[in-house]
């Protein structure tokens, strides 16, 4: 039991390897800013087809922007939003560095009254945000005073539920996948909190593998994108047949006001 303990603690360790990953990619010249190597793979938006050139789209949380310069492409407007000025910094010189125009970045708290009028926006991305809240209720009641009705809710939230975070759980230890989530979701969770705050669920789909070996290949992006493309397309095969095991969850809701 000591020894199996000894080398759970061991692999949570590996964490930190992300957070060199992420230092890497600037350092190697694979990107001008730092940024984790998923971000610099080609691959399609997952919630991309859901999207309509009228969209007027609000990006909750959006770190560097990327995924709103992404989804720039294929919406009318884009408000993007960030408590991080220097996060809102960077993400202001990728849009322009992208040629994009359609954004506008503002400082604003997703835990506070959001800066923007009832029913403004069509669709919202709120991904990997609500675990870092330490009120998510309050975040989503403002999700649908400022979605139109039967207006787009993209998710994305961690699972609670991997066989890896059991393991880690079984043993006492402290087992989020991040320092900073105040709460991680199982698939029934993220359905009742979907019913309790009136948002119609369309899907909840897995990501992608979670191991304990991901800060690993994480690590190997921050030298070879191509490699890291091939590990990460193995991930992604994995669970087709252990589904249960997924990071997370990507969810797609609409707003029944």
């Amino acid at each position: 039991m000591i020894f199996k303990r000894s080398i759970i603690i061991l692999l949570q360790k590996l964490q930190i390897l992300s957070a060199v990953a992420i230092r890497l990619t600037k350092i190697t010249g694979k990107s001008k800013y730092p940024v984790h190597p998923k971000h610099l793979i080609k691959k399609k938006l997952w919630y991309r087809e859901y999207l309509s050139k009228n969209d007027t789209l609000l990006d909750m949380g959006t770190n560097t922007g990327q995924h709103a310069i992404d989804a720039s492409r294929y919406v009318r407007q884009v408000a993007a939003f960030d408590f991080d000025r220097k996060l809102l910094g960077i993400a202001l010189q990728k849009a322009k560095d992208s040629k994009v125009n359609n954004i506008r970045f503002i400082k604003a708290n997703a835990e506070k009254k959001l800066p923007f009028k009832d029913n403004l926006f069509t669709a919202v991305l709120c991904l990997d945000v609500l675990e870092h809240l330490k009120n998510e209720s309050s975040t989503l009641r403002e999700i649908k005073r400022v979605l139109r009705p039967n207006g787009k809710l993209f998710l994305s939230l961690p699972n609670s539920e991997t066989s890896w975070k059991r393991r880690q759980k079984s043993e006492g230890l402290f087992y989020y996948s991040d320092p900073d989530h105040k709460r991680e979701y199982s698939k029934k969770a993220i359905e009742k909190l979907c019913r309790k705050n009136k948002f119609h669920l369309i899907f909840i789909e897995p990501v992608t593998l979670d191991t304990p070996l991901a800060p690993i290949i994480d690590l190997v992006g921050g030298f070879s994108l191509t490699i890291y493309k091939y590990l990460s397309e193995w991930k992604k095969k994995q669970i087709v047949v252990k589904p249960q095991d997924s990071v997370g969850y990507q969810i797609y809701v609409t707003n029944t006001k």
